[in-house]
């Protein structure tokens, strides 16, 4: 079977419409309450690898519901104004996340280049969620 477009075609089209932080620019806004992170990771991800401090777990799976504020899903905390930083292991998932937030017309909204990976190797601070 041939696909139209492939995942890597997605992606390369999600990260050439929306911002993208580097990891370092990500890290000067770890202290700002202006500014929520979110981390789109499956649970066992986190358990196993941390995230970021007070970041709001969403999986990818429930974010669009978890943001519309008409879904019986929606969560109270994507309704703040703040501004969002969305991400995932290397940033694939979160940029395809981050361009279907911004077509629902939610925002502002961005995601970290390298995702939780590039975060931890630019000395980002980790939380465990081992348990």
């Amino acid at each position: 079977m041939t696909l139209r477009k492939t995942v890597a075609d997605l992606v390369a089209d999600a990260e050439a419409r929306i911002q993208r932080l580097s990891p370092q620019q990500a890290r000067a806004l770890a202290d700002d309450p202006s500014v929520r992170f979110v981390d789109i990771r499956d649970v066992r991800e986190l358990k196993r690898e941390g995230t970021l401090p007070g970041a709001l777990h969403a999986p990818r799976g429930m974010l669009e519901f978890w943001v519309d504020p008409d879904s019986p899903y929606h969560k109270p905390d994507f309704a703040s104004g703040q501004r969002f930083v969305l991400f995932c292991a290397l940033g694939h998932r979160s940029a395809l996340a981050t361009a279907q937030l911004q077509d629902m017309g939610f925002g502002p909204v961005c995601d970290i280049e390298g995702g939780f990976k590039a975060w931890r190797e630019a000395g980002g601070e980790v939380e465990d969620k081992s348990r």
